[in-house]
C-alpha cells in the first residue's frame, strides 16, 4: 500500500528553488542528459529493427520451408491457390519488415546520430561547449547574488542571536524583580545587561534591515540575467524537443504498417484469393483432368500406315486428303479454363485464362487444333478451353 508523499517544508522548497545559489545545475546538466537520451533512443530502435530483421527471417524460412510441401500437396484448384497464398503474402510481408529495419537503422539512426554530432559539441577534456557557456553564464549572474545573500544571511544570524541574548536578558530580570533574595544592586545591574541587549538588539535589526533592502534592491537586475541566461537554455531545449518529435514521427511512420499500401494490397489480394475459392470450378477441373471428363483413346478400328507415326487418339500433325478435316478460315478465338501441359511436342501447352485460336474443330477424341499468338500449333484437348463469344 503507498502512503502519502512527505509534504516539503518551506524552508527545504526554498533551497530546491532555480534560484538559490547552484541549483542552476540541472538547466545546465540537460544539455548532457539530452546527448545521452540520444544515444539511448539510437540503441532502443536498433533493438526494434533487430527485432523485424529477425521476424522477416521467420517469414521468409517459414514460407521457403512450406513451399514445396505445399506445391505437391493434395489440394487441387482455387483451394490449392489459397494456401500458396498465404506463403507468397509471407514473402512479400518478410521484404517489409526487412525494409522496416532498414528504415530503423540507415534513416532514423543515421538522422539522430547526424543531428547529435551537429547540435552537441564536445570539449577536450570532456563536457560540452554548450554546457559550459551556459555554466559561465549563470554563475556570472548569480556571483553578486551569492554574494549578497552570504552577506545577508550573516546579518540575519547576527540579528536572532542578538534577539535571543535580549530574550535571555528579559527573563532573568523578570525573574530577579519577583526574588527577594536578590540584591537591589545585583538587580540594577540585570536591567543594565537587559537593557544594553535592546541595544543590541536594535543595532542589528537595522543593520538586517538594511543588507536585506540592498538585496532586495538588486533581485530584479539578479533576476533579468538568470531569466536571460535560462531563456537561451530554453531555446537550445525546444530546438531539441522539436526535432526528436520529428524523429519520433519518422519511427511512427515506418512503424505503421496499417497505413502501408504494400501491406494493405497484400492482405487484400490475401483475402480476394480466399473469396474466390469454388467448389464447383474445383469440382470441375478434378473431373475433366482425372475425372470421366478426362479425353481418352476410345478402341476403334485403325488402318496401318506405314512409315507415318501418328499419334494415338489424335489425328496425325499431316494428313492425306483422303482424310477429312474441318478446317476454320481465321479460327476462333478461345480462352483457356485450366492449365495444361502437353506431353507430346505436337500439343499445345497454356496457363489458365490464356486466349488463341481454334483452327480445327473437335475430332471424335475430344482434340481440337489450336494456334498462338507467335504461330505455334499444336493439339489440345477440347473441354479445356471456352470459345469467346
Amino acid at each position: 500500500m503507498s502512503s502519502l508523499p512527505k509534504e516539503t517544508p518551506p524552508e527545504d522548497a526554498n533551497n530546491e528553488s532555480f534560484w538559490m545559489p547552484g541549483n542552476y545545475q540541472r538547466t545546465v546538466k540537460r544539455t548532457e542528459d539530452s546527448f545521452q537520451a540520444c544515444n539511448d533512443i539510437v540503441a532502443c530502435f536498433q533493438e526494434r529493427a533487430r527485432v523485424e530483421r529477425q521476424y522477416a527471417q521467420h517469414l521468409s524460412e517459414w514460407s521457403s520451408k512450406w513451399k514445396p510441401l505445399v506445391d505437391t500437396s493434395p489440394l487441387y484448384g482455387s483451394l490449392l491457390q489459397a494456401w500458396q497464398c498465404f506463403l507468397s503474402s509471407a514473402e512479400r510481408l518478410s521484404a517489409l519488415h526487412s525494409s522496416i529495419c532498414r528504415a530503423l537503422v540507415s534513416e532514423d539512426g543515421d538522422r539522430v546520430r547526424t543531428w547529435q554530432k551537429e547540435t552537441f559539441h564536445k570539449k577536450m577534456f570532456g563536457g560540452f561547449r554548450e554546457s559550459q557557456d551556459f555554466e559561465t553564464g549563470f554563475a556570472r549572474a548569480q556571483k553578486p547574488w551569492a554574494k549578497r545573500l552570504k552577506k545577508l544571511d550573516k546579518a540575519r544570524g547576527a540579528y536572532h542571536k542578538a534577539c535571543r541574548k535580549e530574550q535571555t536578558a528579559c527573563n532573568r530580570e523578570t525573574h530577579a524583580k519577583g526574588n527577594p533574595d536578590i540584591a537591589i544592586e545585583k538587580q540594577r545591574k540585570i536591567q543594565e545587561e537587559r537593557e544594553l541587549a535592546s541595544e543590541e538588539t536594535k543595532k542589528m535589526r537595522t543593520r538586517y534591515e538594511k543588507v536585506l533592502e540592498e538585496v532586495t534592491r538588486y533581485a530584479p537586475r539578479y533576476m533579468e540575467e538568470m531569466e536571460s541566461i535560462f531563456d537561451q537554455s530554453q531555446e537550445e531545449e525546444r530546438k531539441r524537443i522539436s526535432f526528436l518529435k520529428q524523429a519520433f514521427l519518422s519511427i511512427h511512420r515506418h512503424l505503421d504498417i496499417t497505413n502501408n499500401e504494400s501491406m494493405k494490397a497484400v492482405y487484400s489480394e490475401l483475402h480476394q484469393t480466399l473469396m474466390a475459392i469454388s467448389e464447383q470450378e474445383d469440382l470441375r477441373w478434378w473431373r475433366n483432368t482425372h475425372g470421366p471428363g478426362m479425353p481418352t483413346d476410345w478402341p476403334q478400328f485403325q488402318e496401318f500406315i506405314p512409315d507415318n507415326k501418328q499419334k494415338k487418339g489424335k489425328k496425325p500433325v499431316e494428313q492425306t486428303d483422303t482424310l477429312e478435316r474441318s478446317v476454320m478460315i481465321g479460327g476462333v478465338k478461345v480462352r483457356a479454363l485450366y492449365d495444361y501441359i502437353g506431353q507430346d511436342p505436337d500439343e499445345l501447352s497454356f496457363k489458365a485464362g490464356e486466349e488463341f485460336l481454334k483452327i480445327e474443330d473437335e475430332d471424335d477424341q475430344g482434340w481440337c487444333r489450336g494456334m498462338k499468338d507467335g504461330g505455334r500449333e499444336g493439339l489440345y484437348p477440347a473441354n479445356y478451353v471456352e470459345v469467346l463469344q
